[in-house]
């Protein structure tokens, strides 16, 4: 399976708007500091709006913000509104029928696969993902400078 940047970007720009704590938060800041296209976010947060993940907000002050709570947003959730299924080969998406299943010898490795995509991406949240990059953050922060005395 491969990640489109649709679906990496839609990550990023939904984990930007949640840090928005319920403010609408305008689009060209989240490409700012996404570093991503405004052009392509645009398009990103339109698939994002209709898939229920945000909202706009009119006015001088709009932007987007979250339509549910982050803990309620899965990255499967998003990675399938973005990319459709993510099944790593066609034989195991739901209503495929394979033609070489009585051959093919493969079959339980792809649905092995399928499933630890599905429980990693179904089990991590939005919410997750905004404490895990909080953390990696703080801990980027809190890097003591080896040439520092040791006090002790």
């Amino acid at each position: 399976m491969w990640v489109s940047t649709k679906a990496q970007y839609g990550l990023r720009a939904l984990i930007e708007i949640a840090r928005g704590d319920g403010n609408a938060v305008p689009l060209k800041d989240v490409a700012e500091r996404q570093g991503i296209s405004q052009h392509y976010l645009e398009q990103i947060a339109s698939n994002l709006r209709r898939a229920g993940f945000i909202k706009s907000i009119r006015g001088a002050h709009g932007g987007y913000r979250l339509a549910r709570a982050a803990r309620d947003i899965s990255a499967y959730d998003v990675v399938t509104a973005m990319e459709g299924s993510i099944a790593p080969v066609s034989c195991v998406e739901d209503d495929h029928i394979c033609d070489s299943q009585n051959v093919c010898g493969t079959q339980s490795l792809w649905y092995r696969v399928d499933a630890a995509l599905r429980d990693v991406l179904g089990g991590t949240t939005l919410a997750d993902l905004i404490e895990d990059s909080n953390r990696q953050q703080h801990a980027r922060l809190v890097q003591i400078d080896p040439s520092y005395p040791h006090l002790g």
